[in-house]
């Protein structure tokens, strides 16, 4: 699949804990959603009495400026899917169409809640590899289809730099999915990351997951302070 920047699009609390393998316990911890876009992960959550902060660059942007985006980007996703079907499983999702009918209902949730509960601070504006939160000030901290996936626009260093970040701030850290957008092979950043953390100590599993889409996704890397 080829895309020439990083795709902002939607997902929904049901996917979020199946990528994650998200229980009810760890839904009731202090999480933070890194690089969530335009997922309704956030508002579903918070609408359960979850407590969960959300971080992208793109909430520098207000309701209506990331409507117009999810529009510009909308068909070339749909149709770089769809020129690229055998790199999915069509399973939970039945065809192309499908996909983008569920991707637009998280995104519309998304910008309902974005619009009256910006300035909570739920959603704020930042990005790795530097986040503005004290050391440990999360029990999880979640990381969908940005680092690994995007391995050919993010470099190794700034992936370890951000993997350390994510450690700092976050007690546990899960990040999904590990293949590269590109060609669907495991990261090449993958194995230094690992390398890199646990030479700081900190114990890194890859961990199957109940989850399947994007094909041969099926772990997730689960990294966690000793």
């Amino acid at each position: 699949m080829e895309l020439s920047s990083v795709i902002h699009w939607g997902r929904s609390l049901s996917e979020y804990k199946a990528m994650f393998s998200l229980s009810n316990h760890d839904l009731g911890k202090k999480i933070l959603g890194c690089g969530d876009g335009p997922a309704s992960f956030n508002a579903e959550l918070t609408e359960q009495n979850g407590h969960v902060i959300s971080v992208d660059p793109i909430y520098r942007f207000n309701a209506n400026q990331i409507r117009a985006r999810i529009d510009e980007v909308y068909s070339q996703v749909v149709e770089q899917v769809s020129k690229n079907k055998d790199d999915y499983v069509w399973k939970h999702i039945p065809h192309v169409e499908a996909l983008g009918k569920v991707r637009m209902q998280a995104m519309r949730l998304f910008l309902a809640d974005y619009g009256v509960a910006k300035e909570s601070g739920r959603y704020l504006n930042a990005s790795l590899p530097t986040l503005p939160f004290d050391d440990g000030e999360f029990e999880i901290a979640l990381c969908s289809h940005y680092l690994f996936l995007y391995s050919e626009h993010v470099n190794q260093s700034q992936h370890i730099l951000s993997m350390k970040e994510l450690c700092r701030i976050a007690k546990e850290v899960r990040v999904y999915p590990l293949l590269s957008l590109s060609d669907n092979q495991t990261s090449p950043h993958l194995k230094p990351v690992i390398a890199e953390l646990e030479a700081d100590g900190i114990s890194v599993d890859l961990v199957e997951v109940g989850y399947e889409f994007q094909k041969g996704a099926t772990k997730m890397l689960v990294a966690k302070s000793v």
